[in-house]
Order: structure tokens, then C-alpha cells, then sequence
């Protein structure tokens, strides 16, 4: 996808503060972070959003779920971290792009 913000962070043409990446996926600081620890993952696979998931995504979604716990200790989050995926306009989305936040750590915000 050509004009998508995270399509171009992964081709490298958008600087990103990345503190993980492998083959399926691209963990970078938050621009506008809303806790000490505010980490984007994303997949490498464009995929819209949440709703546009489907059973040939069951592995990456996996992946991504099982190395959100490892990305937070790896951040210092042991006592624990909260995830959000914002799906759609009405959901808060404002990249449409599938992306999950990673928030922990002092300045969490209330929720």
C-alpha cells in the first residue's frame, strides 16, 4: 500500500525509533507516546485492521500475540502492561494499518 504510514515505515522511507523486527513483524516507539513504555507492533503483511482478519492469519496473529509478553519484560514492564487494538473509525483507528499498542510502566494512564 503506497500512502499507508506503516507500509512506509516497514520499505524503511518513514524513520521509526524500532526496538524490534524480524521477518512478520515491526515494533517502534510511539511519536506521541501516552505511557513511559508506548510500543506499535505491526504486522509486515498489510492488513487493514482487525476486522479484516481471517483464518489464513491465525499464525501471524499467534506470533504477534505470543511476543507481545517477551517485548514487555524485555521493556522492564514485569508487573504487567495493557494492550489495545483500535478497529475502525468508531474504534479510534487512526492508521489504518493493523496495529497493537503496547502501554506500561509509570503514566498509565487510567482506562
Amino acid at each position: 500500500m503506497s500512502d499507508c504510514l506503516f507500509c512506509k515505515i516497514i520499505a524503511g522511507e518513514i524513520p521509526a525509533n524500532v526496538v524490534y523486527e524480524d521477518d512478520k513483524i515491526l515494533v517502534f516507539k510511539d511519536i506521541y507516546p501516552k505511557a513511559a513504555v508506548h510500543l506499535l507492533m505491526i504486522p509486515k503483511l498489510h492488513i487493514e485492521s482487525l476486522e479484516k482478519l481471517d483464518e489464513s492469519h491465525n499464525d501471524l496473529i499467534a506470533y504477534m500475540m505470543l511476543k507481545l509478553p517477551v517485548l514487555a519484560d524485555e521493556q522492564g514492564l514485569s508487573g504487567g502492561f495493557r494492550t489495545i487494538i483500535n478497529t475502525g473509525k468508531g474504534g479510534g483507528q487512526e492508521v489504518f494499518h493493523l496495529h497493537i499498542h503496547l502501554l506500561g510502566g509509570k503514566n498509565l494512564p487510567g482506562f
